[in-house]
Order: C-alpha cells, then sequence, then structure tokens
C-alpha cells in the first residue's frame, strides 16, 4: 500500500514539475478535456491526479471508521436527490443491531470547510450520537471534496450547500427506521451557518439545531477573511462578484438577517479568541437577534478554549463539555 501512494505521489510531483515549466491555458469546454482522460493538457491530467487523490482518501477515512467502529456501527454510502435532481452523497450511521420496527431520533451532522468532507474531526460526534440512541446523516453537499470533479466544483456557499443538507434531512427523514418528529441538525463553522440556514428555510423540518462557532453573518465574513477567499467566494455564480456588486446575495445568505424565521429550539457554543469566526462578530449578535425576536435559545461561550476555533476537535474539558452539552439538549428535544 505504501509503494502505491509513493507512486500516486511521484507521478504527482512530476505532473506539477510539468505544469510550472510548460504552463497551458485552460480550454473553453473544460468539462470535455476533464473527461479526456488521453489530454495532453497539463492542467487536466494535474486535476485527475488531485481528483483521484481526494477519492483515495475518502476511501481511506471510511476504511478507517469501519475498521475502529464496524462492531457497533453500520455505515452506509447513500445517493439523495436535491431539488435539481441532482444526486448528493451522504453518508448513514445507525448501530449495526438496529431494532426492527423502531424509528429512532435522528441527527443530521454538518461539516464545515471550503471543500472540506467527512473526516476523523467528526468520528468523535457520529459515534457519540450513535452511542446515545441517535441515527445519523452526513450529507456532503456540493463542493465537497473526494466524489469527482463536477461535485467539487458545484460550490455554494450558502444556498447550494444549505439545498443538499435539507434534501439529505428530507430523505432522512423519510426512512422508515427514522422518527420524523424527532430530527436534529447540528453544525460546525460553516457547517454552523448551513444550520442557521436550514432552520430559517425549513422552520418546520427540525426539532432540535446546534451551531458550534458557526458563521452568522456573511457580510461580515467576507470583510475581514483574506483576499484570496474573498475572491474564491465572489466567482461563485450566486455572487458574481462582492459584496458591493450584488449586496441582495450576501444578505440572503447571512443567517443573522433572518432570525425571524427561526422556530426551532437553539443550541450556541462558542469561544474567545476565535479568529475565524470572532464570537462578537457571530455569536454574540446572534444571541442579540435571538432575544429581540423571543427565539427559543441556549448560549455557551468558553474562554479561550485551546484549538480556538478548531476547539471541539481537542482532547480538552472543554471540548468534552461542548459535546456532553450538545448530547443533554438533543436529548432534552428530542427524547
Amino acid at each position: 500500500m505504501k509503494n502505491v501512494m509513493f507512486g500516486v505521489i511521484s507521478v504527482l510531483l512530476m505532473v506539477c514539475t510539468v505544469h510550472a515549466q510548460e504552463p497551458v491555458d485552460r480550454r473553453a469546454d473544460e468539462l470535455k478535456v476533464y473527461l479526456d482522460l488521453e489530454s495532453k493538457d497539463t492542467n487536466v491530467k494535474l486535476d485527475q491526479i488531485l481528483h483521484q487523490l481526494d477519492e483515495v482518501n475518502q476511501k481511506v477515512v471510511t476504511l478507517s471508521f469501519i475498521q475502529r467502529y464496524g462492531d457497533e456501527i453500520k455505515m452506509e454510502r447513500a445517493m439523495v436527490p436535491n431539488v435539481n435532481n441532482d444526486l448528493v452523497p451522504a453518508w448513514v450511521f445507525k448501530p449495526v443491531k438496529l431494532k426492527q420496527g423502531k424509528r429512532y431520533p435522528a441527527v443530521v451532522t454538518v461539516h464545515g470547510g471550503f471543500h472540506y468532507s467527512l473526516d476523523e474531526h467528526f468520528f468523535g460526534y457520529i459515534t457519540r450520537f450513535v452511542r446515545e440512541g441517535y441515527v445519523v446523516i452526513f450529507p456532503e453537499y456540493g463542493g465537497s471534496r473526494g466524489y469527482g470533479k463536477p461535485h467539487y466544483d458545484d460550490q455554494q456557499y450558502g444556498s447550494g450547500d444549505v439545498r443538499d443538507t435539507i434534501a439529505a434531512a428530507e430523505w432522512f427523514a423519510s426512512q422508515s427506521y427514522v422518527d420524523s418528529k424527532r430530527l436534529g441538525i447540528v453544525g460546525r463553522s460553516r457547517g454552523g451557518m448551513v444550520t442557521l440556514l436550514a432552520i430559517e428555510q425549513k422552520p418546520k423540518l427540525f426539532n432540535a439545531a446546534v451551531d458550534v462557532v458557526g458563521l452568522a453573518d456573511f457580510l461580515m465574513y467576507m470583510a475581514y477573511k483574506p483576499e484570496y477567499r474573498r475572491e474564491q467566494i465572489a466567482k461563485e455564480p450566486q455572487f458574481n462578484g462582492l459584496p458591493f456588486d450584488n449586496l441582495q446575495a450576501y444578505i440572503d445568505v447571512s443567517p443573522i438577517m433572518h432570525v425571524e424565521k427561526i422556530e426551532t429550539p437553539l443550541l450556541i457554543h462558542a469561544t474567545t479568541y476565535d479568529q475565524t469566526v470572532n464570537h462578537k462578530v457571530h455569536a454574540e449578535r446572534l444571541v442579540e437577534a435571538l432575544k429581540a425576536h423571543e427565539k427559543q435559545y441556549e448560549y455557551k461561550l468558553y474562554e479561550r478554549a485551546p484549538g480556538s476555533h478548531n476547539f471541539s476537535d481537542a482532547d480538552t474539558p472543554e471540548a468534552a463539555d461542548s459535546l456532553n452539552g450538545i448530547i443533554e439538549f438533543l436529548d432534552k428535544h428530542l427524547k
């Protein structure tokens, strides 16, 4: 296995070297070129190798989960249709010994990041949820890596990701072993933003929601992010420019602008010294809006939790307290 991986990495480095020495312009019909496996375009070959590596990595993550938890938790892949009749990959987790005829409370678990996907950072959440009696779905919304170039390129911040997550939630709620009246949603970082937008767009679908260090104000996010990230987001079709070019599009995907639509009980966790999602810019302003609209919420702010924005990944008392608090909140509203 190591020899195979070293071989792949060697090929990747060779292609990168060729790419650096012989720059080639992208062709107009990129999809057609991408599908041409015999193309001599080094850009295309690099794309192919990178996406193949992402797919291999996703298989390794899957095998790792099964190896570690397969005796107690069954992991299955689902292909869920969204409103556009495109198929969204999703991972379903349930007890190996699923009780026939029983309807379980369920949790939609939403990842964050820019082109992220299922990885070990979420194993702790998933295994704990299942052990506490929940079944779990983990949607790989458009833009997630490891599922091919077309899916990777379908990056739609605050729109397509929410659409695909809601589609996965509705599909999951229709399964015979899921109690659709006990459906929760938990998201971290960008996943927290998706969670907030999902309960705003579908206020009757979810019975509990958890936002951990989530983006509440996307306009502010665009104000302080590095320029390269701002430009990446601005190129997405739904924005077609920076906020001064298309202000309404950014308002539409800012959860703090639509708090009045929330009907779902909401738990918010944040930490001080979070440089990615500053608690004063996002969590505390969200809490003020929830309070003003008399919404049902709980809020806990950790003082400089180790790991900062990624504090929930750590092996620390703060991370353990956060997860215990999430379970307690879900149990209160879903059990």
